[in-house]
């Protein structure tokens, strides 16, 4: 005895059913999906204000060592301390980013 089912005869008899039962078809219920900014672009421009915010840092801390009557020594502290923050953000960042890899890859498949 062969106990063969028509796929397609069993998804047309339950997109029926479930349309007489009043449920929306799936097409029905997919909304557009908005395009965000890529992950790959939020890095990029994370990294990017870091660095600058490194150089600008460096560059305040070289005037003021340079006798810079229009740089303040608080200036260059709050400057060097906002850097130094954004790099530990983005170490903490990037330590997530390979806990999660490392997670994934240990995954059974």
């Amino acid at each position: 005895m062969s106990n063969n089912i028509d796929s397609a005869a069993l998804l047309t008899q339950l997109r029926t059913m479930a349309s007489q039962a009043g449920i929306p078809s799936a097409k029905e219920t997919t909304a557009p999906v908005e395009a965000g900014p890529q992950f790959t672009q939020v890095l990029q421009q994370s990294l990017e204000s870091v660095n600058q915010r490194q150089q600008t840092a460096a560059k305040l801390a070289k005037s003021f060592e340079l006798g810079d009557p229009n740089v303040e020594l608080s200036q260059v502290m709050i400057e060097m301390q906002k850097a130094r923050i954004s790099f530990e953000t983005l170490s903490q960042v990037r330590n997530k980013l390979v806990s999660a890899y490392q997670e994934i890859m240990n995954m059974p498949v």
